[in-house]
């Protein structure tokens, strides 16, 4: 039986995406994204909570992410979870969990830049997430 893994987001950029290159020469760009919940409370209380998640976004895709987002800037992240393990110096198991993003959607402008929501959307997929030889702009969804 097939599964599903599949997570959208709308959040605002905690910090300054941060791209490197991998040793093959593939770029790899990192950010937070907060993303605010209201609830009420057992007590009747309104409140809000802010979760974070960690993106991990992959060679074109990163390279626009790097050079377009900033923090603060309001995005829509679309992708899918990963967990990641890795032994530590002190040998203990380390994990971390991770969005990695297949398609990002530049949504409004950041702080000093009209506020999230305001302003032009900018659409960047992965070009990994359209099968090849098919046109994105011939796929009847958007």
């Amino acid at each position: 039986m097939a599964g599903l893994n599949k997570v959208m987001l709308i959040g605002n950029l905690g910090k300054d995406p941060e791209m490197r290159y991998t040793a093959n020469g593939k770029a790899v760009t990192q950010f937070t994204l907060a993303c605010n919940r209201t609830y009420n409370s057992p007590d009747g209380e309104r409140r809000e909570e802010t979760d974070w998640f960690n993106i991990v976004v992959w060679e074109k895709l990163a390279e626009l992410c790097s050079q377009f987002l900033t923090k603060g800037r309001q995005a829509y992240v679309e992708g899918r979870l990963h967990t990641r393990s890795w032994d530590a110096q002190d040998g203990t198991k380390q994990y971390r969990t991770e969005v990695v993003a297949q398609t990002v959607l530049f949504l409004g402008g950041g702080a000093g830049q009209g506020g999230g929501g305001a302003g032009r959307m900018e659409r960047f997929d992965d070009a990994a997430a359209v099968p090849a030889g098919v046109d994105p702009d011939d796929l009847p969804f958007e």
